[in-house]
């Protein structure tokens, strides 16, 4: 069951983990309290921002009955998002970080699959990768892609086309059979959760629609994506044993190319992860030649263009 009448309780509650947000909260808020489906309890959890986040989530607490704020000291991402879900009191839980933006029919569209597919237990949908000053998530600059069919350890290792935990939405009693999310791993901590759901045998599957924009952070992107890495490298150490590693990785590597070109980081970015890629399995990384090739041609191209056209052809 998605949803207790007879306890009064919401259809969704909305997750917000909130550390040091006040430039992007407000917007994404916005973007979560203008849902067209208004049944849903939004839960903000501040864990321990030591800039403005928690006065501007003060300020919009109050001027609606839907949100709840708890604050913590800091946790890291996954203690945040497992704390609102211990006192979350929706049938579906949705997770949203504090600087991405949902499009106005996102849960509408989740709460519809969910009814039409009783027995899943998550669902995700299409991502859109915006520029970070951008208010709303239809301001595209590149999208993912949704594969048919539920979600498999093998694409969760390798390029994982549920892209961010704000792109996730999952039954509130699927969530107690998993459990929360992996305290300490910060990085590769939502591909943890999914491939731990799917080897329990949960069913996770995408709707084919843009409902999440995703907004890039340029700055400090070259460290990120070498945590992202080693955060992999622990993603696989727990669940890579009966998949091929080398092929995962080389699909893995042309993501983090592509996230660097998308991100605006130095060229030779781009071109270290496709050439380790390629180095590892050139057949996975040119798998999907309108990813792969494209890849490596922007990896190379880039450098001899500037930054701004580099975006707006590659990203």
């Amino acid at each position: 069951m998605i949803y207790d009448a007879a306890q009064n309780r919401p259809t969704f509650s909305v997750i917000v983990p909130v550390y040091n947000a006040a430039e992007t909260i407000e917007d994404t808020i916005a973007s979560i309290r203008s849902q067209s489906l208004e049944d849903l309890e939004l839960i903000l959890v501040d864990d321990g921002s030591s800039d403005d986040s928690l006065l501007k989530m003060l300020r919009l607490a109050g001027s609606d009955p839907r949100v709840r704020l708890v604050a913590q000291p800091n946790g890291g991402v996954s203690a945040a998002r497992n704390r609102g879900a211990a006192i979350a009191q929706g049938g579906l839980l949705a997770f949203c970080d504090s600087d991405d933006l949902w499009h106005a029919e996102k849960l509408a569209a989740h709460h519809a699959y969910h009814l039409a597919n009783p027995a899943l237990s998550g669902s995700y949908a299409q991502i859109a990768f915006v520029e970070r000053h951008c208010s709303a998530s239809h301001q595209k600059r590149t999208l993912s892609s949704v594969p048919d069919g539920d979600l498999t350890l093998a694409q969760i290792i390798g390029e994982n086309p549920v892209c961010t935990t704000s792109n996730l939405v999952v039954t509130r009693a699927a969530f107690e059979r998993i459990g929360g999310f992996a305290e300490g791993m910060n990085y590769a901590e939502d591909q943890e959760w999914l491939a731990r759901a799917v080897t329990q045998g949960e069913s996770i599957s995408g709707i084919d629609e843009l409902l999440v924009g995703y907004r890039l952070s340029p700055g400090g992107l070259s460290v990120n994506l070498e945590q992202m890495y080693a955060g992999w490298r622990e993603l696989t150490g727990l669940y890579g044993a009966d998949q091929d590693t080398a092929a995962a990785e080389a699909i893995y590597c042309r993501y983090l190319a592509r996230r660097a070109l998308r991100g605006g980081n130095p060229p030779a970015d781009a071109r270290r992860y496709a050439l380790r890629g390629l180095s590892l399995n050139p057949s996975a990384f040119l798998s999907d030649m309108r990813r792969g090739g494209a890849t490596l041609i922007a990896a190379f191209a880039a450098g001899a263009m500037p930054s701004s056209m580099r975006l707006r052809l590659f990203a």
